[in-house]
């Protein structure tokens, strides 16, 4: 009787409809979890390329404009197609199986401009229109944002515009007066949908000035396109700032009728004179009513932010045992690399919130916060000191030696060490800890898991008369802060040989248990195989603003700044494979079952701003089916010679290879000023 059983469920099992992949996060509030476990940490080795689909923009477009490209999308997969946008809001339907074209919706977005943000679209929505009949066009809808501030609804089967959705299926955005910078203001992430509710944020380009744009959050009616309510973060009240915009990924919790909002910091970031106070509602976690915009609860993550540690990542919806019962939480990852775990009704910490003096002392005009807020339960995911002993240099007496000089004048006291004339260290640096990629929550073993960044910035105000007319050097970070009486330079400190100047490794996965309150294991992910000399692959890491996907099967998968596709253990963090790219996938892997096949699906197109090689392709890999050969795409870890360039010989051969890179440059120098 029990095997007739186990028989029984099985068929049910086989007969149910596989879990899709029908939101940005994996589900509603974001947990990048897949039940789905056909791959496993047994047989992941065998994973090859199933298909590889390139949008076309290396062809159609300029050089200059790809140079200004991030192509950070994570896939839907809904109506039995896989659904993703391009950098420049081409939204794309593809074949699950084959990777072939089915559709594709252009907006026709303009390139003429420099977007602050960088030719970005980090993903679609999805919903289905109760107003609309059965069977009827556009009653199965995908939503998507634009660069351009448009807010469009196609036909999820067939692509065509919804014509009763706001005029010819868009609705343009009214963000009042036109910044002043053309690109300022855009909408790079995807929209959030609930109750028949579509919820935009935006992203506007940062430090630019005092009287900056609103980062107004807007909601509109998923079936006509009406406005339904507005929501300023910022309480204005004799308070001279702007955005606070919610750039990064909504949550939504459709049992509640709640949206849950990551907002930014004020502007501008590095000098708050003209903004006293705590700025409530900025660099925090907002709850709203998502049919009234009515304010819910707010818990603020950094007060008065002076260092861009704004919320960066996906609020994550889980529920968790907390060692006194089951509970519903959100749970918040911060750039500095803290992890806020708090009650999804009334916003209070699960465990203490400790407030501790930080550093005072700051720039003509300030007037600093004397305390910031230290979750005590959960470690924090990154270091937040940097020492001396912490300097990272190839050559002892020469690179090292320029690391150290850079470093040694700034200010460094620690964490919330505020901007200043001189300069001042920030470490963790601004896209540190976790980034927009957010993190993922395994429920059934009460695991979290995240990406992590590790760099350090120097940030220097500088005196406004001295900003006239100053033009920085390429890779240094200018903001004119206008109405301040600083500008701004930021820059990562890197040696003379371009490579960081903290230890590696520079991006690591961490395992959180929640309960216990401790990492379980860190890995390190990337290597510098494809920026190094002779492409060796030196085992440093790379920084990770991306996120991941963890499966019922015990894998996680991720993307880095190398041009490759990992799988680890989730028990043991060991990585186990690697898939080759055509390009970095800088973006939130996902996945989907297709004939009883399990596939695992990465944007595969690189980053400008992180510098790496650009690209326009979308890649998926199976399990090698019964006869099918082994895959050049595809490779174990364990290869040989695979920890070598992680051991002292591999040292010796960075020593040598940098030296050699230093002499060509004296002799360059040389033969320069020769002429």
């Amino acid at each position: 009787m029990p095997r007739l059983l186990g028989l029984v469920l099985l068929a049910l099992m086989l007969a149910a409809p596989a879990p899709a992949w029908q939101h940005w996060g994996g589900d509603a509030g974001g947990t990048r979890f897949s039940p789905l476990a056909a791959i496993t940490p047994d047989n992941v080795e065998r994973l090859v390329k199933a298909w590889q689909f390139r949008t076309g923009d290396l062809d159609a477009r300029t050089p200059e404009v790809m140079a200004r490209t991030k192509f950070e999308s994570t896939p839907l997969f809904v109506e039995n197609s896989v659904i993703f946008c391009s950098p420049f809001n081409e939204v794309i339907a593809l074949d699950p199986g084959s990777g072939a074209q089915k559709w594709r919706f252009d907006p026709g977005i303009a390139t003429g401009v420099r977007p602050a943000n960088r030719y970005n679209c980090r993903g679609v929505a999805h919903l289905v229109d109760e107003q609309t009949a059965d069977g009827a066009p556009c009653r199965s809808r995908i939503i998507t944002n634009t660069n351009d501030a448009r807010v469009i609804a196609l036909d999820a089967k067939t692509g065509a515009p919804c014509s009763e959705f706001g005029r010819g299926g868009e609705i343009k955005i009214d963000i009042g007066e036109p910044p002043a910078t053309p690109g300022e203001f855009q909408i790079t992430s995807a929209p959030v949908i609930g109750r028949g509710v579509i919820v935009t944020g935006s992203a506007i380009g940062d430090n630019r000035s005092v009287d900056a744009p609103r980062g107004t959050v807007r909601a509109f009616d998923a079936h006509s396109g009406r406005l339904r309510w507005t929501w300023d973060p910022l309480v204005h009240d004799g308070v001279v700032a702007g955005h606070a915009n919610v750039w990064a990924p909504m949550s939504v919790d459709e049992q509640r009728g709640l949206v849950f909002l990551p907002t930014g910091s004020a502007s501008p970031d590095f000098w708050g004179g003209k903004r006293p106070g705590n700025n409530e509602h900025a660099n925090s976690v907002v709850v709203l009513r998502i049919e009234s915009g009515e304010l819910v609860w707010s818990f603020q993550t950094v007060h008065h932010d002076l260092w861009d540690y704004d919320v960066p990542a996906q609020p994550t919806l889980a529920r968790i045992d907390t060692g006194e019962g089951m509970r519903d939480v959100v749970i918040q990852p911060t750039k500095q690399g803290f992890v806020f775990v708090l009650d999804r009704e009334t916003g209070r910490p699960v465990w203490p919130v400790e407030e501790r003096a930080v550093p005072q002392g700051g720039a003509e005009g300030e007037a600093l916060s004397p305390t910031q807020p230290f979750p005590t339960h959960v470690p924090v995911l990154v270091p937040q000191t940097f020492s001396p002993d912490d300097v990272f240099g190839l050559i002892p007496f020469r690179d090292r030696a320029v690391c150290r000089e850079k470093l040694g004048g700034a200010r460094n006291e620690g964490l919330y060490t505020p901007p200043s004339t001189q300069g001042t260290l920030l470490f963790p640096f601004t896209g540190g800890g976790v980034n927009w990629g957010g993190a993922a929550f395994d429920a059934a073993n009460q695991m979290l898991y995240a990406n992590t960044s590790r760099l350090v910035h120097i940030v220097k105000l500088i005196p406004r008369a001295e900003a006239e007319g100053l033009k920085p050097p390429p890779g240094v970070d200018f903001g004119p802060q206008l109405g301040a009486p600083f500008a701004m330079t930021r820059v990562v400190a890197t040696s003379a040989l371009g490579i960081p100047c903290n230890k590696p490794p520079w991006g690591e996965l961490v395992a959180v248990d929640l309960k216990a309150g401790r990492i379980l294991w860190r890995s390190p992910v990337g290597t510098a195989e494809d920026r190094a000399p002779l492409a060796i692959p030196f085992k440093w890491a790379t920084p990770l603003v991306n996120g991941l996907l963890v499966t019922a099967g015990g894998v996680i998968f991720t993307g880095a700044q190398d041009s490759y596709l990992r799988a680890f253990d989730a028990k043991s963090g060991a990585e186990l494979w690697q898939g080759r790219l055509p390009a970095p996938g800088i973006a939130n892997p996902m996945t989907y079952m297709w004939n009883g096949e399990q596939y695992v699906v990465i944007a595969a197109g690189g980053h400008s701003e992180a510098g790496t090689s650009i690209g326009d392709s979308v890649a998926a890999f199976r399990l090698a089916r019964a006869g099918e050969g082994p895959s050049l795409w595809s490779r174990t870890v364990d290869r040989p010679g695979g920890r070598f360039w992680s051991g002292a010989a591999g040292a010796a051969i960075v020593i040598a290879l940098a030296m050699v890179a230093v002499r060509r440059r004296r002799g360059r120098a040389r033969r320069r000023a020769a002429a």
